[in-house]
């Protein structure tokens, strides 16, 4: 891979990352495409640390109040229940933790087996005609307006998130509708999905980072690691600001049918 490769994986990355379109699954077409050969997920997780700054620098008061509340917490451990009934930040923080349970867990259980589906490009293409059904119910969703994260919309978001370790599930796809779909009004079902993003990249992100630190990595590709975080950072700063505005237009389910298109060009031409 080069660093024009790694440029225009990276944009696509960024993009995809929060565009519910799969992330994961652009990226196993697009070096099918491209004829890019990867023997592990080295690139597609520091391309998603990436999308992690994104999240940071656009989210940056909530997650600065909710660093924050943690802090009051291990200050004054004997006041977690106060704390959590009274700061909106702190019940924020508790719900980030829990819903990135089931993730870690299967990340950490079945990565070798995850690792051999991101080189299988009609299975990518099949998991985005499910992502396309997905998003598509949730145009009959009607979630109240207002309507906040909770313990049981929490354990429901966890889990598909959990499921969006498969290539070709959209993460910000599935867990937005999940959250509509369990009552989260559709601006803050968005914001907890990007928020509960950084404890899955942030984790994945350290534990690749000590397989390249270990291993032989040339100079060469520690740039291309580089150029692909810097152009998924930026992209993808835009895209979370173009859903964020879709999802105000109750429009949602459109990107439905750029996943059946995809995926049906994907099952008769790749692979």
């Amino acid at each position: 891979m080069n660093l024009i490769d790694a440029l225009l994986l990276g944009i696509l990355q960024g993009l995809t990352e929060f565009l519910p379109i799969s992330s994961s699954g652009h990226l196993v077409l697009a070096k099918e495409l491209l004829n890019l050969q990867s023997s592990n997920i080295t690139f597609e997780v520091f391309v998603h640390f990436g999308t992690f700054i994104s999240v940071i620098i656009l989210f940056w008061q909530d997650v600065k109040m909710i660093l924050t509340s943690l802090l009051q917490a291990l200050k004054n451990p004997l006041k977690l229940s106060y704390l959590f009934k009274e700061n909106e930040h702190f019940r924020l923080a508790i719900f980030i933790l829990l819903g990135s349970i089931p993730a870690g867990i299967i990340g950490i259980a079945y990565d070798n087996e995850v690792e051999v589906l991101f080189n299988d490009a009609k299975f990518v293409s099949v998991m985005l005609l499910v992502t396309g059904t997905i998003l598509y119910i949730t145009k009959f969703a009607n979630p109240p307006e207002g309507g906040k994260v909770g313990f049981w919309s929490t354990i429901v978001i966890g889990i598909t998130q959990a499921i969006a370790i498969l290539p070709g599930i959209s993460r910000s796809g599935i867990t937005i509708s999940s959250g509509i779909f369990a009552g989260v009004a559709r601006e803050n079902a968005a914001k907890f999905s990007f928020l509960l993003s950084l404890p899955v990249i942030l984790g994945a992100t350290a534990l690749k980072s000590v397989e390249v630190v270990t291993s032989d990595t040339t100079f060469t590709q520690y740039m291309v690691y580089l150029i692909g975080t810097i152009s998924a950072a930026l992209s993808g700063y835009v895209a979370i600001k173009f859903v964020i505005s879709i999802l105000k237009k109750k429009k949602f389910s459109w990107f439905s049918f750029y996943c059946f298109i995809v995926g049906i060009l994907g099952i008769l031409f790749i692979g």
